[in-house]
């Protein structure tokens, strides 16, 4: 990932030095197990982990690998060559039994497993941001927008509270992904158990935490990792629904809201007068990013027989890609939740700005509440509707003069207050224990 997007957190758990450590913590397990059975000499492990303590597995040790696989071409090979250089001779001991799958992607799991940790904290932060926005603006009305055009009055938090709800689907989403990727695979070439047993496995699986695979070729399936990128591109697409909503609030004819802008910022290089929604916008972007990631985990699924590696080369990019683009993302969306700046009065503005147009259902049915067919019912309030588009009247005001329309001026007045459509606003809330 590019310097630009790259948490601090993320860019730590995908360096190269980390995912040696990690392999490392992975053979050591089974260099401890192995111990227990009698087929490691007692204490082998223990010196080993002494060892690596006192010489760590750092920057240094990721190159000397990476001059060792220009030669091997076969990054196992180079990593337990340059172990035995770094650990000394007790090192033959390590990757006994195993096959490079067994390490890559027990230890690639362990990493996407606290990936995964980061993104469900900063989920939790945002969807915190947003549930403040839910309920600082409960009954803030106003217009709701169908097609783009003004519908009917709603209140600004209800919009919160869909993307509240549409985060929580996303953590279930999360944990769910995290379970799934939890598994340890150890069952060695083809994934017959043949030089190393079950038991091996099942210990390894307990000391790092995690699950044993219950079947495996010589890969863990990929329809896993395809899962996981899943997960990353909804909650990309969520995220893009809250940066398309503030976009389309901040433009110039709307000014419903808009993304703070910092003292010092500028909006263009020509334009001293712009304000731009540039977060929202590079949210967009990053959602595009997520989801093709997506697409490519579910072609990493279908492999050739017990294995092939065609999904290597995606893997090193998509996952630790996709997993710090969602941190990112989710880190950056709360920074413009929490700096929006929100304007009730222009969203009053707009709620009447088409004089009474957007309260034509409610007096529909006030018309066929008093008897008329819906059929003519319609007619009159779309009549008037479409004069009052033309010639700029309050279509109370036209109805009340259409002698085809039954009711008082005093009944119509009656049809045009906002409160009457939110008056259920309250019981969306408990829904969700708000």
């Amino acid at each position: 990932m590019i310097e630009r997007y790259a948490t601090p957190e993320m860019r730590a758990l995908w360096s190269e030095a980390e995912r040696y450590r990690t392999w490392l913590e992975v053979e050591l397990a089974a260099t401890e197990a192995w111990e227990a059975t009698g087929e490691v000499p007692a204490g082998v492990a223990a010196r080993l982990r002494a060892a690596a303590a006192e010489r760590p597995l750092d920057d240094a040790f990721a190159a000397r690998v990476a001059e060792l696989e220009a030669v091997t071409r076969h990054d196992i090979v180079a990593f337990t060559r340059a172990l035995a250089e770094r650990l000394g001779p007790e090192a033959r001991y390590v990757h006994l039994g195993l096959t490079s799958t067994d390490v890559v992607d027990t230890a690639q799991n362990l990493v996407l497993g606290g990936a995964l940790r980061l993104i469900l904290d900063d989920v939790r932060a945002l969807r915190a941001e947003v549930r403040r926005l839910a309920l600082e603006h409960r009954h803030t009305p106003c217009i709701g927008r169908t097609h783009g055009i003004h519908a009917e009055p709603t209140t600004f938090g209800l919009k919160f509270l869909n993307f509240y709800a549409a985060l929580g689907r996303d953590l279930e989403r999360l944990e769910r992904a995290r379970e799934v990727m939890g598994v340890a695979m150890l069952s060695g070439s083809v994934g017959t158990y043949a030089h190393a047993p079950p038991a091996i496995e099942a210990a390894v699986a307990e000391r790092l935490g995690l699950a044993v695979d219950p079947v495996t070729n010589q890969t863990v399936a990929r329809d896993r990792h395809a899962e996981l990128l899943g997960a990353l591109a909804l909650l990309g697409t969520t995220i893009e629904r809250i940066a398309v909503e503030v976009r389309h609030l901040q433009r110039s004819e709307v000014r419903e809201a808009q993304e703070g802008f910092a003292a010092g910022q500028t909006g263009s290089s020509s334009m001293p007068h712009k304000k731009n929604p540039i977060a929202s916008e590079n949210l967009t972007g990053i959602a595009r990013l997520l989801r093709a990631y997506a697409q490519a985990g579910l072609e990493d699924v279908v492999l050739w027989h017990e294995r092939d590696i065609s999904h290597s080369s995606v893997e090193r990019i998509a996952l630790p890609d996709a997993t710090t683009l969602a941190s990112y993302a989710a880190r950056r969306m709360r920074r413009v939740l929490r700096d929006l700046i929100v304007r009730p009065e222009r969203m009053r503005e707009n709620l009447d700005a088409l004089r009474g147009l957007v309260y034509s259902q409610r007096v529909l049915h006030a018309l066929i509440e008093r008897g008329m067919s819906r059929e003519d019912a319609y007619e009159v309030v779309q009549r008037a509707s479409l004069a009052c588009w033309e010639d700029g009247r309050h279509l109370r005001d036209a109805l009340a003069e259409d002698p085809a329309c039954p009711l008082s001026y005093a009944e119509l007045a009656a049809a045009f207050d906002p409160a009457w459509y939110l008056r259920f606003v309250d019981e969306a809330y408990r829904r969700f224990g708000l």
